[in-house]
């Protein structure tokens, strides 16, 4: 009798320590719940202070409000790349490389997952940015991807409403090697693919022992599929194409030599007049100067924004910087909405926007 006394009050005791426990977990839980969400709001108020429109021509004004808002759209990754606006379905779709994945922003701000794996479909690891970089619609409103861990230039098998992690190669070598990382690109008008092909997907970057090109290209895969080089540079990254199709831009994120290039086009893959458009590489390492010649977009009026120092560098096509958008975080790559009125950034682990005029 008197052990079975005991056994109850040790079970009563013990009923009481699990639910004490368990009470204690679960405020603890609350606690990391409540710890991260203001941890969060700190983040983006940090953001929004850091935040600056410098109004450098009054040109911009045609551009963009110096008294414009930042707005912090989502947050949490790890490095995001390629912003795409998709217009049929109201949404942003961003890479989000050492992840190796796909996400997609929808207009009432849910984030949920497009694409996994993105860019690297083998076995294991590979390196510490294995997903696609830059994502862009062909005419026919299919998703090309430009993926690191691949190294090569594909597209998706699968309609933009039904994401499927299969992709059809496109390109994948030049003369028999390998792509290093196929990085950003865009369509011409006619449908010709031009893309540049930096080291910074691969493991060990530039002395990577993989590493098959002895050089970075800069490519335009026709629509036959011939694929032609255009140019070589120490380090291509953002390209784009001026709204009559007459230049073309290239940006290079080399520190030692932080430029933006432009090149008539003469016809389709062939350029000439090589000439350095804008050089930062005295702001490189300066402070308040995070980030290097990156992404880049051009708008219907020939406004060139470009991800550099700073944050976002706003050229007339005349290689005047007309204004600059301090972001504070090293920014990567941007896009328009099919407006033009608002402009997407990927930032570090965040994307924001600002409204244009």
């Amino acid at each position: 009798m008197k052990n079975s006394i005991i056994t109850i009050v040790l079970g009563i005791l013990l009923f009481s320590s699990c639910k004490e426990n368990s009470k204690k977990e679960q405020h603890d839980d609350i606690l990391k719940e409540e710890t991260l969400e203001i941890v969060s709001k700190k983040s983006t108020d940090t953001i929004k202070a850091s935040f600056a429109i410098e109004i450098l021509d009054n040109e911009a004004l045609n551009v963009i409000n110096p008294e414009a808002t930042l707005e912090v759209l989502a947050s949490g990754f790890t490095w995001t790349e390629g912003p795409l606006w998709i217009k049929a379905g109201n949404y942003l779709l961003f890479s989000d490389i050492p992840n190796n994945k796909v996400f997609k922003l929808s207009s009432s701000g849910k984030v949920s997952t497009y694409l996994d794996p993105s860019g690297y479909t083998g076995e294991g690891t590979y390196g510490d940015e294995p997903g696609s970089n830059g994502l862009i619609l062909n005419k026919q409103d299919e998703l090309i991807l430009l993926q690191h861990g691949d190294r090569k230039v594909v597209k998706m098998n699968a309609s933009l409403d039904n994401p499927k992690s299969e992709f059809i190669t496109l390109a994948d070598n030049y003369e028999g090697q390998k792509f290093n990382s196929p990085n950003d690109g865009f369509f011409d008008t006619d449908g010709n693919f031009y893309f540049t092909d930096p080291p910074y997907g691969l493991p060990l970057k530039q002395d990577d022992p993989n590493k098959e090109l002895d050089f970075q290209g800069v490519y335009c895969l026709l629509k036959s599929g011939e694929l032609i080089l255009v140019d070589k540079l120490s380090k291509p990254n953002g390209i784009a194409q001026s709204p009559d199709g007459n230049i073309l831009y290239v940006a290079v994120s080399d520190p030692s030599h932080a430029v933006w290039y432009q090149y008539d086009i003469v016809k389709t893959g062939k350029v000439t007049n090589k000439r350095i458009f804008y050089d930062v590489t005295p702001l490189i390492g300066k402070e308040g100067q995070q980030g290097l010649p990156d992404g880049l977009k051009i708008n219907s009026k020939g406004y060139l924004f470009a991800t550099g120092p700073g944050g976002i560098w706003i050229f007339n096509s005349s290689a005047k910087a007309i204004a600059r958008i301090h972001t504070g975080q090293l920014t990567s790559n941007c896009a328009f909405s099919n407006d033009g009125k608002r402009l997407f950034m990927t930032a570090d682990d965040y994307i924001l926007a600002v409204d244009l005029l």
